[in-house]
């Protein structure tokens, strides 16, 4: 019998500051900024994994409020489960894994990272989620089944949340 090939679980932290400001790392192995994450391990739920993953690569505690989104890369078979998550302590600082830890603007993440990676912080903007999308591991792809036909899956519109957001207020004590 051929084995199948096999699908890895990740995990995405997508980080607000009370100021709005989203949560980023430079990648030391490609140099891309994206939200902090990583593969989740057996043992551990998808909470604990991104918090855990968001602590190890950037110094940050976070605790995750709620999931946003389900992304898949169809070139690598990885399916990412992205957490909205709120700040509970910590210090950002360099990793082995992130060359820089910043704080950017929702603008500056959306304009700064892959497509495959700016929609999972404009989705966590969103009260229409949780979203599910599929991407090569750069751009998003419109694969839409007949059952979902009529349904969007492109990038969300810009919400009263996001338009404010976006303009550099916070609305934290909204979520």
């Amino acid at each position: 019998m051929t084995e199948l090939p096999r699908h890895s679980v990740s995990v995405t932290g997508v980080v607000f500051r009370e100021d709005g400001r989203v949560l980023a790392i430079q990648r030391s192995d490609d140099g891309r900024w994206v939200p902090p994450g990583g593969v989740l391990e057996l043992g551990e739920t998808p909470p604990d994994g991104v918090t855990r993953e968001v602590l190890e690569e950037t110094g940050v505690k976070v605790q995750a409020d709620q999931l946003t989104g389900v992304y898949k890369n169809m070139r690598l078979g990885v399916v990412t489960l992205a957490f909205r998550c709120s700040v509970i302590g910590g210090q950002t600082h360099p990793t082995s894994e992130a060359r820089k830890v910043a704080w950017l603007t929702v603008d500056e993440a959306t304009r700064d990272m892959p497509e495959a990676r700016a929609i999972r912080v404009t989705d966590a903007l969103s009260d229409e989620g949780p979203f599910v999308r599929v991407h090569d591991g750069t751009h998003l792809l419109l694969q839409v089944s007949p059952q979902l036909q009529g349904r969007t899956f492109g990038a969300p519109s810009l919400t009263a949340r996001t338009r404010t957001a976006r303009n550099g207020h916070s609305q934290q004590g909204e979520r």
